[in-house]
């Protein structure tokens, strides 16, 4: 699927919305879906695939952007790359423009629901806006086809305000980084925490909606009582220096993240957890998932992965009494050991898999059962190979099959690529033939392959790209220029890869002929392409003439014996296993006493090549046997947009 996310915190922010859609877009893309985040604020390491863009940092709260619409890009990006479905997280003026823009245009859109801002009012002592706030949001929502929210609370909740195809999407905790063995004494060390004492943790935005100050109250009745016990607050936030000034005896450590953010975890024994504007509450789980004793509010995370006195401690929403009383229990370390493996335990079976699982589903419900556009194609997988052999690709003729071409250059993975010859069509181009983009993309598909996939990449010239011997041999970065080549494969077995030119005595000695079989060839497909589209209008299948012309002609049958014989003896000759070669187009696998000869066959009828495999296997590949193995029983209909996207 190709997939457009919109967000205005995206990283390398730190927060539980940002982790989440950096999760969400990451699991995505490993498999194999398109995924592009359109975010406020600064291009990321992968900007190729993100789009920054306008905002305002809000007042009073600079680490808070609110993205500003853009509904003429949003309209011009969506005609000419057009998602299957757009995914709104963040309800800014960027969001609303994204979701009209959607609209109108038949998208498929999903809204998410990652921040209660109406709870967040009366925080800032603005609980008469409360009402309203909630109507905003319900109007941007009705955009959406799908309101996706983390918890049943708030579903619920929405489903009582009148929001409409509200569903659950959960979420998950990365237990190997958020591991009790990430305990680290000397960080105890530097908050002066003593072995046996308990350390209290909270982790979060440091602003008034995150109920720090009453948590750090309840923690200051366990320092009356044990003064060894420690505090220690991780985040930033407006009212941090507040805080710092009344509660000296608090470490505030700042913004964390990844491993260091794992270490404040696992080194301290309780998390304070007393927020009740939450849809879901990350921290809980990486608390749990670090062996932590959590204390917190019956509702959203808590609610779905707490059981009380098992492996965490809870209050019901609301009761502050109740809370403190967990607070203070929960310093008795020594009673909790069952709880706090029980939690660890817990969350060991909540990863990320499930829940992009079900991201996944909904994206795609969503995309069939809302969006105009064609029904969607699940994503196909990418097929592992140790080395490839292409030849005849025939780039510069009409009837090189380049979209299928690219299509199977962006679905495998090979160490080591062989173009076996006749890769780009120097004949057909001198006779006048154009070039054209799509040409083009195949080239920049194989460089991309060398540059980002670390292939190795091996040119050995043909008859119709002859111009390359005067460069013999050449290197240039991770592509070598050669005549010809030895292939060791992973089978132990030598084989001599060459085009296979030089033993068509036609080539060598007769080139005037050659070139004006050529034209004659090109001459058959061109007439051939118009038979096929009066076949396909009538509803028969592809029929290939020249296939016809060399089964049924006798000296055609007898041209390529004798031309498979002479390369057989000429492996023989250079004590090799076998030969893999190309040129005259008929694609074969077969031994011939100790030798085994490979035809990769061509990319103008045939659509064909030779694979290795992991384990030494060798097997000549047609085009739609490897659609089958990926799971596609066709290929696509390929625009201009398409073969862009391929390439």
């Amino acid at each position: 699927m190709r997939i457009d996310i919109i967000t205005d915190t995206f990283a390398p922010d730190v927060n539980g919305v940002a982790m989440t859609i950096g999760r969400l877009v990451d699991g995505l893309r490993n498999r194999g879906h398109l995924v592009h985040v359109i975010h406020s604020g600064e291009e990321g390491e992968n900007s190729p695939r993100e789009t920054s863009t306008r905002f305002l940092r809000m007042p009073g709260y600079k680490e808070v952007r609110i993205g500003l619409p853009r509904p003429v890009k949003f309209r011009k990006r969506w005609t000419r790359k057009r998602p299957d479905v757009v995914y709104v997280a963040t309800e800014s003026p960027m969001g609303l423009s994204a979701l009209q823009a959607a609209q109108s245009l038949g998208i498929a859109s999903i809204a998410g629901f990652h921040t209660c801002f109406h709870e967040y009012l009366e925080q800032y002592r603005l609980g008469g806006l409360k009402s309203p706030m909630l109507g905003w949001l319900r109007k941007i929502h009705e955009l959406a086809n799908v309101t996706m929210t983390p918890s049943d609370d708030v579903a619920r909740t929405l489903k009582q305000h009148d929001f409409k195809n509200v569903q659950v999407m959960g979420r998950g905790v990365d237990s190997s980084l958020f591991h009790p063995a990430k305990r680290d004494a000397e960080l105890r060390k530097s908050w002066d925490a003593a072995e046996e004492a308990p350390v209290y943790l909270m982790v979060g935005r440091v602003a008034p909606e995150k109920n720090l100050e009453f948590g750090l109250k309840s923690f200051m009745k366990v320092r009356e009582a044990n003064p060894a016990a420690r505090c220690v607050v991780v985040g930033d936030g407006p009212i941090r220096k507040k805080l710092e000034e009344r509660f000296p005896e608090v470490h505030f450590a700042g913004v964390m993240s990844g491993d260091d953010l794992a270490r404040h975890y696992a080194s301290a024994d309780v998390l304070l957890f007393p927020s009740e504007t939450e849809t879901f509450g990350n921290v809980l789980l990486e608390g749990m998932s670090s062996g932590l004793i959590t204390v917190s509010y019956d509702y959203a995370a808590s609610r779905m992965h707490v059981v009380d006195g098992r492996n965490g401690l809870k209050a019901t929403k609301g009761n502050e009494e109740e809370f403190r009383r967990r607070v203070e229990a929960a310093a008795k370390l020594g009673s909790w050991a069952d709880v706090r493996r029980e939690a660890r335990l817990h969350t060991e079976s909540h990863g990320w898999c499930r829940i992009i699982d079900t991201f996944e589903s909904s994206l795609e419900k969503t995309a069939m059962q809302f969006g105009s556009a064609k029904p969607m194609k699940k994503a196909r997988k990418v097929l592992e190979f140790e080395t490839v052999f292409l030849s005849d690709l025939h780039l510069g003729t009409p009837e090189s099959k380049t979209s299928e071409l690219l299509d199977f250059l962006k679905h495998c993975r090979c160490k080591t690529l062989f173009l076996n010859g006749d890769i780009i069509d120097g004949w057909a181009l001198k006779r006048g033939t154009a070039w054209s983009k799509r040409h083009t993309r195949v080239i920049r598909a194989i460089l991309k392959k060398s540059e980002k996939e670390g292939t190795k990449v091996i040119y050995l010239r043909g008859n119709h790209d002859d111009i390359l011997d005067r460069f013999f041999p050449m290197n240039f970065g991770p592509i070598e220029l050669r005549k010809e080549a030895i292939h060791t494969g992973q089978d132990g077995k030598r084989y001599l890869v060459v085009h296979g030119d030089g033993f068509d005595s036609v080539s060598t000695r007769f080139r005037w002929l050659a070139v004006l079989g050529a034209f004659g060839y090109d001459s058959l497909l061109s007439i051939n392409r118009i038979y096929n589209k009066y076949r396909k209008w009538r509803g028969k299948e592809y029929y290939s003439m020249s296939k016809r012309v060399k089964e049924k002609v006798k000296s055609a049958v007898s041209f390529v014996s004798q031309y498979e014989d002479q390369l057989i003896e000429f492996a023989r000759k250079r004590g090799c296993d076998g030969i893999i070669c190309g040129h005259i187009h008929t694609p074969e696998d077969k031994p011939v006493g100790s030798v085994r000869y490979l035809n990769s066959g061509d990319w103008v009828e045939n659509m064909s090549c030779v694979v290795e495999h992991a384990d030494g296997r060798f097997e000549v590949l047609h085009y739609h046997d490897f659609l089958q193995r990926m799971g596609g029983t066709s290929h696509p209909p390929i625009t201009e947009e398409r073969v862009s996207e391929v390439a």
